[in-house]
């Protein structure tokens, strides 16, 4: 078995804390996808994992074993780099079968692993070639063929994608969620990249400022943001985020106020004089006459079969960007208004903690 437990898990450089004590469970096969912002201590979370940094606190246990101070080496798992790391003087199949000659393994096995290898990956064609030879996408696959052909017990991928152009990122997205399915390995993926998060993901880790902020499945974490870190990483176009006020609260729940005055309901529990976040996204927002958010559209955005309108001077409180289908035409200036329903409405206080709902159901995805 190859599950992950971590426990208080914790590091620090100097006086600054990169990982704040952190507590997380991986099962055996699972494909778990670390997301955050850059500086939000995910790699350094998978680093930890790999041996590649001392903890300041904490433990780490792969498949029921203690590894918190073993050597990477004694993990039984491989990592995937964001910069490949391959030996530019050896051939693909040479640098496949390098962790297999560090391990004394008989050469006959070497060859057959690394054929075998070569094979799930189409690299077969490619065995005699240097990686200077080699597009971005096909040194990334000989990359995972070198931590694969170990049999590793975990794989981690720190940001493997980062470096291809959009085109390999959509195809190479495809290749890790086949490689998944065929080898039914437990991986844990490092990316800034909330839909490779979204795509790929059996749950996904949310991460700021050095903390978990929330673990689940990737439409749970869409349907029901934890708090304003999770709403900003999770979506695409991002959500619509603004400053209100909670004018009046009953069982049903919130009418909320915003700056402008206008006001609207929220089936979310808070207090009367409560100043709040409030949260839409832009899928959620349904054209309205007298809809709360109105202005002249500053962008439009034609995507094939989507379209997003951003209302109001860009970068300013109050900007809200909705979703149109993508046959609807839009003439800059244009002035829109936009309504939404309660339950699809989020408040976080304060903290950036959502508000609990009043409603059983989450907000539709």
């Amino acid at each position: 078995m190859a599950h992950v437990d971590i426990a208080g898990l914790s590091k620090r450089f100097g006086s600054a804390t990169a990982l704040a004590p952190t507590d997380l469970s991986i099962a055996d096969g699972e494909f778990v996808v670390i997301v955050g912002p850059s500086g939000c201590g995910k790699s350094t979370l998978l680093r930890l994992i790999a041996g590649l940094e001392e903890p300041s606190s904490g433990s780490i246990a792969i498949g029921g074993r203690d590894v918190t101070h073993a050597a990477p080496a004694d993990r039984g798992l491989a990592m995937v780099f964001q910069s490949y790391a391959l030996y530019p003087h050896l051939t693909v199949a040479e640098n496949i079968a390098f962790p297999l000659k560090v391990a004394r393994r008989p050469k006959a096995e070497v060859r057959a692993r690394v054929a075998a290898v070569a094979a799930s990956l189409d690299l077969t064609a490619l065995l005699d070639r240097r990686p200077a030879a080699l597009s971005g996408g096909q040194r990334q696959r000989v990359s995972i063929a070198r931590a694969i052909v170990r049999e590793p017990q975990v794989l981690l991928l720190d940001e493997p994608l980062s470096n291809l152009d959009t085109e390999l990122r959509v195809r190479m997205r495809h290749e890790f969620a086949r490689l998944h399915a065929q080898l039914q390995a437990t991986m844990i993926y490092v990316t800034h990249d909330q839909l490779e998060a979204m795509t790929l993901a059996n749950r996904i880790v949310v991460m700021s400022e050095g903390r978990v902020e929330q673990v689940g499945a990737p439409l749970d974490l869409y349907a029901a943001p934890a708090t304003l870190a999770v709403a900003r990483a999770i979506g695409s176009p991002g959500m619509n985020l603004m400053p209100a006020t909670v004018a009046a609260a009953d069982g049903t729940g919130a009418q909320v106020r915003l700056a402008d005055g206008r006001h609207l309901h929220a089936a979310v529990r808070a207090r009367p004089g409560q100043a709040v976040t409030l949260g839409m996204r832009p899928e959620h927002l349904v054209p309205q006459d007298d809809g709360p958010f109105a202005g002249a559209v500053e962008l439009f955005e034609r995507l094939g079969p989507l379209s997003f309108a951003h209302l109001g001077v860009r970068g300013q409180a109050g900007t809200v960007v909705a979703q149109l289908p993508g046959d609807r035409r839009v003439a800059l200036g244009e002035r829109l208004a936009f309504g939404i329903a309660p339950a699809n409405v989020h408040l976080f206080d304060a903290d950036g903690i959502a508000l609990p709902r009043t409603q059983r159901n989450a907000p539709s995805p």
